[in-house]
């Protein structure tokens, strides 16, 4: 009986734990950090182990349970990841006590730490979207003994350069609300902005077509309340330091396709401003056996978040097909 039949039978209910030890790592570009590696670790006990991370402003808690009940960032695949033991953790960075350049192979290396700090010499496999598929594939490339296969979901195989343009100008956004002493508002601008590049014109067009208005002597278009929400909304989350460094860490994702030696899917969406569909399915032509899948949404580079009922089904795919390797 493998491991994924034992989990079919057991009555056990999920549990979850949560720890942030401590531990200096050696970044790539910045010289030694200490970081405290906060994870959150939830499941039935005894099934097999998922690592699954998601965007920079996504961590640890990604299901809600017993002991932390509030809905986690993917709630929404509950019912898909319940049957696996869920490893999630925080960014290092992510509490902006790092204010150097974090590579996402830092991310990494501390991932694989983590790792042997709770005793798990091998996970069934990584699934990650966005900055997390990005992680993955640094994990699957410095420590591919790790896991035992891929799901990358919107990212490619280094950042394009219209988006790593758009996340330059967040930052300076950020930079000038530091200047003037107000980081929050900085930060709120940035985020406001990075909200356009995950989003599409198609889906401005469907929720924001009244005409722009003309309140006390200046002209507000119909997406500025939602966007200032999502922007004030952010900064009380996340620190100037932590945003502008995570937003670093994905321009500096850079990894070569012969590098991944785990069974790698990838996935993408066909309106991702932020990482073309081509060149996803062009990283997925470039390494041999990698799957493909195409999602279709009008919520662009949200659509891991958005799009339920498709990214279910990849992951489910993908999942069963772990089960068939056992």
């Amino acid at each position: 009986m493998n491991q994924f039949d034992r989990c079919r039978i057991s009555a056990r209910a999920a549990t979850a734990v949560r720890g942030e030890p401590r531990h200096i790592f050696p970044l790539r570009h910045g010289g030694m950090a200490g970081a405290k590696v906060r994870y959150e670790l939830v499941g039935p006990a005894g099934a097999p182990l998922l690592l699954v991370a998601g965007g920079i402003s996504a961590g640890r808690h990604v299901l809600a349970s017993d002991q932390f009940p509030e809905a986690g960032w993917w709630q929404a695949q509950a019912d898909t990841l319940n049957r696996y033991r869920i490893l999630a953790f925080d960014w290092i960075g992510a509490d902006g006590a790092i204010d150097l350049p974090i590579d996402p192979s830092d991310q990494a290396d501390a991932i694989a730490w983590l790792l042997d700090e709770l005793g798990e010499p091998l996970t069934a496999a990584f699934i990650g979207a966005s900055y997390g598929a990005m992680v993955g594939m640094h994990l699957a490339a410095r420590h591919p003994d790790r896991l035992g296969a891929l799901l990358a979901i919107s990212a490619s195989g280094s950042a394009h350069p219209f988006a790593s343009a758009c996340r330059a100008l967040q930052r300076q956004a950020i930079t000038l609300g530091e200047r003037q002493g107000n980081p929050k508002a900085g930060v709120a601008l940035a985020r406001a902005m990075a909200i356009l590049t995950y989003r599409t014109p198609q889906e401005f067009a469907d929720r924001f077509a009244a005409v722009p208005s003309v309140e006390r002597g200046r002209v507000r278009a119909a997406a500025e309340d939602y966007l200032d929400y999502q922007g004030m909304r952010h900064c009380t989350r996340m620190s100037a330091t932590a945003y502008r460094r995570l937003s670093e860490s994905i321009d500096l994702h850079r990894i070569d396709p012969g590098d991944i030696n785990v069974p790698l899917t990838l996935a993408a969406v066909d309106q991702d401003a932020l990482v073309p569909a081509h060149d996803i399915e062009a990283l997925a032509r470039a390494i041999p056996g990698a799957g493909f899948h195409l999602i279709r949404s009008r919520f662009g580079h949200d659509a891991f978040l958005k799009e339920e009922g498709q990214v279910t089904a990849i992951i489910t795919s993908f999942l069963e097909s772990l089960e068939i390797s056992q």
